[in-house]
């Protein structure tokens, strides 16, 4: 018998275990920056649209740009749809909410 590692190594070579960042599926809708994976119940991130995500919403965050600049940012980029709120939601999730920074 081999080390765990070795045994990681072993299962993930043979396709038995996910590969790196993919997450686990928790509602209907695929998040922004997501796809379906060919895996049962995961996401498969997209890395070009997580990085734009990630630039617009520090930009939001840091009241560079409005959520509607950073929609329409954000489709122009990538193609894909999220609302202002669905903006706003992960602006709020990954830095705090808006609007109640303390000064």
């Amino acid at each position: 018998m081999g080390t765990l590692g070795g045994l990681m190594m072993q299962l993930k070579n043979q396709g038995m275990l996910l590969p790196d960042k993919y997450v686990r599926r928790t509602s209907s809708t695929i998040p922004f920056g997501y796809e379906l994976s060919p895996v049962d119940g995961y996401l498969k991130p997209i890395p070009e649209e997580l990085s734009i995500l990630k630039e617009v919403s520090e930009a939001v965050n840091k009241n560079e740009i409005s959520l509607g600049i950073g929609v329409d940012w954000l489709e122009a980029e990538t193609g894909r749809k999220i609302s202002r709120m669905g903006l706003k939601k992960h602006v709020d999730k990954v830095y705090g909410r808006l609007g109640k920074k303390s000064k």
